[in-house]
């Protein structure tokens, strides 16, 4: 008698569940990002019909040079926010670097500018520290403390400043000509932010130490027991936001050629509209540097646009909290259905 063996159908290969919730993400901020995009080009169309003057070349000039400091805010905040944390005191930071700058410069305009931009850049750098120092070995929650860093970084700011102000007759040509120059018709500071956008993308997506902050933000138990120096990584992102509010700083200083104790105030929630807007997620773990500087580019342009079509300025700031509380759901939709995808998957493999 001839047996017949019965041959099942090869079973298929099932899916890593954490690429499956990474696919969910990426859809998500792919959305995302073409929705502010979509939004951009709306808001443009609608104001460029009420003021034909809005798309001008020099418009466009100013336009990009705004965003370009609230965009390499948000580079380094991004990094912060990756790892779970908040880093408050960009504002504040930015104005003690550019007040920094500024009195380097008017002290000594025999100096090389790159004296001045390296004292605002040393300042941003040291204040990084400060909160990374006291987030890490504080046992407080970085929202707590770069709260007080914020008020106590401004406080020095107005201690130094004495009530006066630099102003861009004190400074020497050269420094303020980095505000103004530009290359191929490109703005010098719109390119400082372009590099600053893609050192920082390259390096969080192709290098492990940057993977490592995604982890730090995901799960830090986890990171830890992997072996990940969560610690190591929490101070360098400090530092590194730290840097570009002072490289912020330096900018701020050079375009508008008058610096005081309040530079700065106000950036703090741009630029974490900024980042969140973009795509990057106040529970850590999620989001890139070119979300965030998408968003900076749509906050400006809203900032820029509502003059223009008569709206009161108070919507201003209503717009902004509008944006961070649709930018949150559409962040906690993405987790439901992550979860909801693990669920299945979970109940598939048993």
């Amino acid at each position: 008698m001839t047996a017949f063996a019965q041959v099942a159908p090869a079973a298929q290969p099932l899916k890593p569940i954490e690429k499956q919730r990474t696919s969910i993400v990426e859809q998500v901020l792919r959305m995302r990002s073409l929705g502010i995009l979509a939004a951009l080009v709306v808001l443009v169309v609608v104001t460029t019909g009420k003021n034909s003057s809005f798309l001008s070349s020099q418009s466009i000039r100013d336009l990009l040079l705004a965003a370009s400091i609230v965009a390499v805010l948000a580079v380094g905040q991004t990094v912060v926010m990756i790892t779970k944390n908040i880093d408050l005191s960009v504002g504040s930071v930015l104005g003690l670097s550019a007040f920094a700058a500024g009195s380097v410069m008017h002290g000594s305009p025999g100096l090389p500018i790159g004296f001045g931009m390296a004292a605002g850049i040393v300042v941003g750098v040291l204040c990084g520290l400060v909160n990374a120092l006291l987030v890490r070995f504080g046992g407080v929650p970085a929202l707590v403390v770069t709260l007080g860093t914020m008020y106590i970084f401004r406080g020095i700011a107005y201690f130094w400043a004495g009530g006066e102000q630099i102003t861009a007759d004190e400074m020497p040509s050269s420094f303020l000509d980095l505000g103004t120059a530009s290359l191929l018709g490109v703005p010098i500071l719109v390119l400082i932010a372009v590099v600053a956008i893609v050192a920082t993308g390259i390096y969080l997506s192709r290098y492990r130490s940057g993977r490592d902050l995604y982890a730090i933000g995901s799960n830090g138990h986890a990171a830890e027991l992997a072996g990940i120096a969560v610690g190591k990584r929490t101070l360098a992102a400090f530092a590194f936001s730290g840097a570009m509010a002072g490289v912020a700083g330096v900018m701020f200083a050079a375009r508008f050629g008058t610096v005081d104790a309040a530079a700065g105030t106000g950036y703090e929630l741009n630029v974490i509209a900024a980042c969140v807007v973009g795509g990057v997620a106040v529970v850590g773990g999620v989001g890139t540097v070119w979300g965030a500087a998408l968003g900076a580019l749509l906050l400006t342009t809203i900032n820029s646009a509502l003059p223009v079509l008569q709206i009161d300025q108070f919507w201003q700031q209503a717009i902004v909290g509008a944006l961070i509380l649709i930018a949150i759901a559409a962040d906690r939709i993405a987790a439901v259905r992550a979860a909801q995808q693990l669920r299945k998957r979970s109940a598939h493999v048993e």
